[in-house]
């Protein structure tokens, strides 16, 4: 189907834009397939919005201007962008709000502007991506005594959901594997993530095991998690459920590993909130900061009843353990929920950032997020279909992904010189994971990007923001690499609201952002400067 048929009325003269922290304005609106332009047509003015149709979450009409417009369109956009249209001509307001609704939610991958978009400084022809399961192995020599890469998966026929190439112990053999993936819910095995240079330990992450009533038993999938700890004492097995939910999975086909099957690892559970919960949080965070009553006890009871920082907490919480238990007790762990695909790699994630300061930088943390959660099978299109604004009945969305980033937001506010990367990169993300001119975050899983052909005909957004302008905004200047690991406080004053995202369209985020600004470029202009004196000395 063409877009075409899809755009009523192309273009309208004489609306008028209201938009955050810019005055109203009068021009032209233009609707293309992808896209929503508006041009102010005051003379001497160059004032435009390109706004990415895929970027919008809701769309309400109105008609109240009855006797100076026919209808106003507000337009409520997934970075939390709340904009008005005022239309002259009630059915041109009708036909510019149908066309905005369809084009916006369209389901096809290959229609979206991802295999669209051609920026000159890129070409289709580049390497797609920073990392892969390959070369991580590649890189830790380390690895290769007691670990190997496997390519069971190469056709997705053992794990839809996982890449082709995984890495597992090096006396398992891919038909135990085969065996293992029928034993874990939607095939995803016990596989490895991470190695700790420090001491040895692994962190492996895979589905829950599916013992149901039975208590059924996998002989190969004991064998692989012994394999793990050979010559160890004990592991650990996160399981980011309660016991009392895991218990409960049991009755519909699930479970959890026996203490008696899996006698040498202890089983630690941490309950975290996913999927409808986590959803209806941020629903509830958002309409809280777009509440204009500023009455303050009003703000703070509608903030601690989103319990979205309760979330915040428990993740970085857990992450904690989870970094506890490889770096300071030099025990190998599994973490797993009933998936695998969201609190799983959240987990995972910020562990990893917490213990390695080569996930710190910016080439790295980019790395750890594409191995993790674009070839992990992190269900993207599933879980960021929809943002908070939205009036379709919620189904698989899931701000999981957002919620990471929050975290990692709080680790950089709380040690600003470890992290090489700034704020402006995890907006420029959590931005991007809802509606992006990249292919890095289309579809669910790596077999269906490879089947829509997504790393030939789309650009990946990591190379894009590693090129040197995108590099030098998004570094942090004030960065010192430490070796040491970085311990998050959890406690509730230590952890904040992050206002840049949630707040980001308020007067005093934009002056908070402006300061910001200020200071990087003052650090900069330093930096230069003690260069400039040691070259002269």
């Amino acid at each position: 189907m063409e877009f075409s048929e899809h755009i009523k009325t192309a273009n309208v003269e004489d609306v008028v834009l209201r938009q955050p922290l810019h005055p109203p304005s009068r021009g032209t609106l233009c609707i293309t397939g992808h896209h929503l332009l508006f041009s102010d047509r005051e003379e001497g003015s160059s004032r435009q919005l390109l706004l990415l149709l895929r970027n919008i979450d809701a769309v309400e009409k109105s008609v109240e201007n009855l006797l100076v417009y026919s209808g106003t369109i507000t337009i409520k956009c997934k970075d939390m962008r709340v904009l008005h249209l005022d239309i002259p001509g009630m059915e041109q307001c009708l036909n510019i709000a149908h066309s905005i609704e369809t084009l916006s939610c369209l389901d096809g991958v290959a229609a979206m502007y991802p295999f669209f978009y051609r920026p000159s400084d890129l070409s289709l022809q580049n390497q797609w991506g920073l990392s892969s399961t390959e070369k991580y192995y590649s890189q830790m020599k380390e690895l290769h005594n007691r670990w190997r890469l496997s390519s069971v998966n190469r056709d997705y026929s053992v794990c839809p959901s996982y890449p082709p190439a995984v890495i597992i112990p090096q006396n398992t053999d891919d038909d135990m594997l085969k065996k293992v993936a029928k034993f874990r819910q939607g095939g995803r095995f016990p596989a490895l993530c991470y190695y700790h240079r420090k001491n040895g330990m692994v962190i492996l992450r895979s589905s829950q095991p599916l013992t149901g009533a039975n208590r059924k038993r996998c002989r190969e999938d004991e064998h692989l998690l012994q394999a793990v700890i050979d010559g160890s004492d004990k592991g650990y097995i996160i399981d980011t459920r309660s016991s009392q939910q895991a218990q409960q999975a049991r009755m519909t086909g699930g479970g959890f590993e026996s203490k008696s099957s899996y006698s040498h690892w202890k089983r630690l559970h941490r309950q975290m909130e996913r999927g409808k919960a986590l959803q209806e949080s941020l629903i509830k965070l958002v309409e809280a900061c777009g509440d204009e009553s500023h009455n303050m006890d009003r703000w703070l009871s509608k903030l601690e009843n989103s319990k979205w920082l309760s979330h915040v907490q428990t993740a970085l919480s857990t992450a904690g353990l989870l970094a506890e238990c490889v770096e300071r007790d030099g025990h190998s762990v599994l973490v797993h929920g009933s998936e695998g695909t969201d609190s799983t790699l959240l987990i995972s994630t910020l562990a990893q950032l917490i213990m390695d300061p080569c996930c710190r930088t910016l080439e790295g943390f980019l790395a750890l997020l594409e191995r993790e959660w674009v070839q992990a099978g992190h269900p993207f299109q599933q879980r960021c279909a929809h943002f908070a604004y939205s009036h379709a009945r919620l189904q698989q969305e899931s701000p999981v992904f957002l919620l990471m980033l929050d975290c990692v937001w709080q680790l950089w506010r709380q040690f600003p010189l470890a992290l090489g990367f700034s704020e402006a990169l995890l907006l420029r993300l959590a931005t991007e994971a809802y509606a992006s001119d990249y292919g890095t975050f289309l579809c669910n899983s790596h077999q269906e990007r490879c089947a829509l052909g997504v790393t030939e005909n789309t650009h990946c957004l990591f190379q894009a923001l590693l090129r040197p302008t995108e590099r030098d905004y998004y570094s942090n200047p004030l960065y010192e690499p430490t070796e040491l690991a970085i311990w998050p406080s959890v406690h509730p004053q230590s952890l904040q609201l992050w206002r840049g995202f949630f707040l980001r369209w308020t007067q005093q985020a934009r002056q908070l952002e402006e300061a910001q600004e200020e200071i990087r470029n003052m650090v900069i202009e330093l930096h230069e400067q003690v260069k400039m004196l040691s070259l002269n000395m």
